[in-house]
């Protein structure tokens, strides 16, 4: 197992906590015949709530020792399938071959790199469950008119709903981090975005939050949109936003 010093830097914070690893496995609620990937599996405690006959799981560390750990402590129930790699570069091809459920206690200094990853393939995943930074998860789960309604919460929403299930206090690790954690369910949306949809979305998402103090119209001045067309009030600041107008803008949109 990597260093304690190491595991600080790759923000690695094992779950010691029975009874929150015991909740997390409820929520998650595995069910025969599910196909799980899991994402730092570390010592295998949310794997251990999993592993159960009838379900598949394959987890990915980038600690080689972790894998060879599990690799000799997880022969069954569940049909397990550990390897060594990291996951922002990791190619993910093969969640293509069956409906995988995702699942992670996410290193907190990448977690909105991964998440943000998965987007590419939300039409073939079933659902997600992550600890995450107690911040992150309000981030992710911001509504329209709240500060936490921007550039992440709206990319995610285009793709998602999430919710946050609970929180999980810092005395719950074996390494306390310095702030509280919460566990989150991402569910894929059934009305998928098209590419070219989805990259001007996300390019528009990303100038309109370049100044928050500016309105809409004042961010998007590069954009060349016919406001009028639009109908959208131009001087809202993108906090204030919908989903859908975001998506109405992007639709026009043309570099």
């Amino acid at each position: 197992m990597i260093s304690r010093d190491i595991r600080r830097k790759f923000g690695q914070n094992y779950l010691s906590d029975p009874a929150i690893i015991f909740e997390m496995g409820q929520a998650i609620s595995p069910q025969t015949n599910s196909n799980f990937f899991e994402i730092g599996p570390g010592m295998g405690a949310l794997t251990n709530t999993l592993n159960q006959d009838g379900i598949s799981i394959k987890a990915i560390d980038i600690d080689q020792n972790n894998i060879d750990y599990l690799s000799k402590h997880f022969k069954g129930p569940a049909k397990f399938e550990f390897f060594q790699g990291d996951i922002l570069s990791t190619p993910l091809n093969f969640l293509e071959d069956k409906r995988y459920r995702v699942v992670g206690n996410l290193p907190y200094n990448i977690s909105t790199q991964i998440i943000l990853k998965f987007i590419d393939w939300n039409n073939v995943i079933e659902d997600m469950h992550f600890l995450v930074q107690k911040e992150v998860a309000e981030k992710i789960n911001g509504t329209v008119g709240t500060k936490n309604w921007g550039k992440l919460s709206i990319k995610l929403s285009a793709f998602f709903n999430t919710e946050i299930l609970f929180d999980v206090p810092p005395e719950s690790f074996d390494i306390k981090p310095k702030v509280n954690s919460s566990f989150i369910r991402l569910s894929p949306k059934k009305n998928v975005i098209d590419v070219s949809t989805k990259n001007n979305l996300f390019k528009i998402i990303d100038m309109s939050f370049s100044s928050r103090r500016k309105n809409i119209k004042n961010n998007l001045k590069k954009a060349n949109l016919d406001w009028d067309t639009l109908e959208i009030n131009q001087n809202l600041r993108p906090e204030e936003v919908s989903l859908e107008n975001y998506l109405k803008i992007a639709k026009q949109y043309q570099e």
